[in-house]
């Protein structure tokens, strides 16, 4: 309500069961590495000793930037709900609904070989009318995949910081679409 603005940063973090808390917050003057770090910095003063496997995160590279100096062997995972925004918001709004799709094929595959495989179909599908959406996409390609290394029941939550986008979705045993080594085999 005031002249400047001010950003609300929140760090949530989940058990080993998947039990999301909120472990810390601070209003920040901008959300910039000297924010994020301070926020960083406070939850490991107040007893944040083991660092966190994974962080999820947007394309704010103040939060990056801080998380390597505070907790350097954290890895990364891009958020997806604000990755496909930043794909789509490259392209046309004609092309934007089978690019969602095809994006879709991505993240929810099965497992890791069918995200990398569903990666490379995208890239073979736009790269020639629509470059700046692949570019985008494939530059963080190991921080979009990174939740395939965590058990499988927490990938609904580390694919994304929206909890509201964060549901549980039931996919077909094996279901690609893409390739028919993701498939299952059928004996005989």
């Amino acid at each position: 309500m005031e002249d400047h603005g001010e950003w609300m940063l929140a760090l949530i973090g989940a058990t080993p069961e998947g039990k999301k808390e909120l472990v810390g917050f601070q209003v920040g003057v901008r959300e910039n590495a000297q924010s994020w770090g301070e926020l960083l910095i406070d939850v490991k003063q107040r007893g944040l000793r083991i660092a966190p496997q994974i962080a999820v995160g947007d394309g704010a590279l103040g939060f990056w930037k801080a998380l390597d100096e505070i907790f350097p062997g954290t890895r990364h995972q891009r958020c997806w709900v604000h990755k496909t925004a930043n794909v789509l918001n490259k392209v046309a709004l004609s092309v934007q609904a089978n690019m969602k799709r095809d994006l879709r094929e991505v993240y929810w595959a099965p497992n890791r070989a069918c995200a990398e495989a569903a990666i490379n179909v995208f890239a073979e599908k736009y790269a020639l009318k629509h470059g700046k959406a692949v570019e985008c996409l494939t530059k963080d390609r190991e921080a979009l995949l990174a939740f395939y290394d965590f058990p499988a029941e927490h990938w609904d939550h580390l694919r994304t910081t929206n909890p509201l986008k964060a549901y549980s979705r039931r996919f077909a045993t094996g279901r690609c679409g893409r390739k028919a080594h993701c498939r299952p085999q059928l004996p005989g």
